[in-house]
């Protein structure tokens, strides 16, 4: 029996293989507030001229009308994304390193450049939104979980310099089934459907 593929969109985080800074950890809320601005400029908020964040819309109509996703609205995409998991990854306490703009660091985002005409439906993009609502569902309840074991992880970080292994690997696993759908139904990287696992397959 041959092994079940990976989803093509994946994400993977470093275990930190140190003790985690107990300073930077305390005042995480108060250092993430720069590069915060910075990613909620870039993901559309503000004023007229910040960034209108992910291509989404226009890369359905060039889906639907064209067959082509344009490569460099794809590699904006991809870096845009992979900029706002660093920031999502300090912020839940998965590592001291702080946020960088453009260097992978130890939050590892996988997103391949679709070949359009191969690989993606010309329709599907249109409902795409509709078909993951079951996960907007599942990831609203997991999301609270996830931000509960956030503050877990901050105590026992305070107290131990060390984060968990099942609090980590529960919040990665949210970030991960949360790419996945972003991916699918935003970025219309790919038309699997995601599945339901916090899991790396």
């Amino acid at each position: 029996m041959a092994p079940a593929k990976k989803y093509p969109v994946q994400l993977t985080v470093d275990y930190p293989d140190h003790p985690l800074d107990r300073v930077s950890t305390l005042f995480r809320i108060f250092t993430l507030v720069p590069i915060g601005i910075v990613c909620a400029l870039l993901l559309g908020g503000g004023d007229k001229t910040a960034a209108a964040g992910f291509v989404v819309l226009p890369t359905v109509l060039m889906i639907l009308f064209c067959r082509k996703y344009p490569q460099w609205w794809y590699e904006w995409n991809v870096n845009l994304t992979r900029f706002v998991f660093r920031v999502a990854a300090y912020a839940a306490l998965l590592g001291d390193e702080y946020p960088s703009t453009d260097e992978e660091q130890y939050v590892h985002v996988r997103l391949p450049y679709p070949n359009v005409k191969k690989q993606l439906s010309r329709w599907l993009p249109l409902v795409k939104w509709l078909l993951a609502v079951p996960h907007y569902i599942v990831l609203l309840f997991l999301s609270m979980a996830a931000l509960a074991a956030v503050i877990v992880a901050w105590f026992a970080i305070l107290f131990t310099g060390n984060m968990p292994p099942a609090l980590f690997h529960f919040i990665v696993g949210v970030m991960r089934w949360h790419l996945r759908v972003l991916g699918y139904a935003a970025l219309m990287l790919t038309d699997q459907y995601p599945p339901f696992t916090l899991g790396a397959k």
